[in-house]
């Protein structure tokens, strides 16, 4: 697979919509995890992330303005043992629950779908990075719906076993803008990593869509000791 450069892939799509990039640092130390919300209704572009534990939560940024929460107000990360939780809607807390329960990042998803916004129907993307005992770990999915079809919804797990050094891999919600907004299609993207994440939350923000980003998190684990730093920048500041 050809890498891409995740600058041209930022710069050169106004609407992306959400995304999610995993993967390691280029000198092997870090294990690598950041995510975006776009939006471009007043309703999605009233948002900010907040701290919230070892994860974060959107919040609306004026709550009088906040019209419909259902799909905008949730935790994009949360952390359960070696496992961080990143996705772009509330299923974050389904695969919270499932690893719980004993079952895996796929049986979790299982019991969902794309979002129910027609005739979007956005997809729902989810992924996972395993720290643990010095090894890493990562694994995305995609639900979406097949060729815009409501009552189909197709499920792709792509699951990476053994991270490589300076490398990644990126999957957003949308091909870019439409009406309806063309879902995201084929494997997630393969990019690079740097080493460090001040540059790289700097790559992403400043290649976002200046009129419709509006959040962005980003954050290294230290594989051997699973200590992290998080950066987080809300447009609404």
């Amino acid at each position: 697979m050809e890498m891409l450069s995740l600058k041209q892939e930022l710069k050169n799509n106004s609407y992306p919509g959400r995304g999610i990039v995993i993967g390691r640092s280029a000198d092997g130390k870090s294990a690598v995890t950041a995510y975006f919300i776009m939006g471009r209704s007043e309703n999605s572009r009233n948002r900010i992330f907040v701290e919230d534990g070892e994860g974060i939560r959107t919040e609306a940024f004026d709550p009088a303005k906040l019209v419909d929460p259902s799909l905008i107000i949730y935790a994009p990360v949360r952390v359960l043992d070696e496992h961080t939780i990143v996705t772009n809607g509330d299923q974050t807390d389904t695969v919270y629950e499932g690893y719980k329960k004993g079952l895996t990042f796929e049986q979790s998803l299982r019991s969902r779908e794309f979002e129910p916004d027609a005739p979007n129907y956005t997809p729902r993307i989810s992924g996972v990075l395993d720290v643990k005992d010095g090894h890493f770990s990562y694994m995305l999915s995609i639900l979406k719906s097949d060729c815009g079809r409501a009552s189909q919804c197709v499920r792709y797990t792509f699951e990476y076993s053994d991270a490589v050094n300076g490398e990644g891999r990126f999957i957003h919600t949308y091909q870019g803008d439409g009406s309806p907004l063309p879902s995201f299609e084929g494997e997630p993207k393969r990019i690079s990593v740097p080493d460090d994440i001040d540059e790289f939350t700097e790559l992403l923000w400043t290649n976002l869509n200046q009129d419709n980003k509006v959040s962005l998190f980003v954050r290294y684990i230290d594989i051997e000791t699973g200590k992290y730093e998080t950066r987080i920048l809300n447009k609404n500041a």
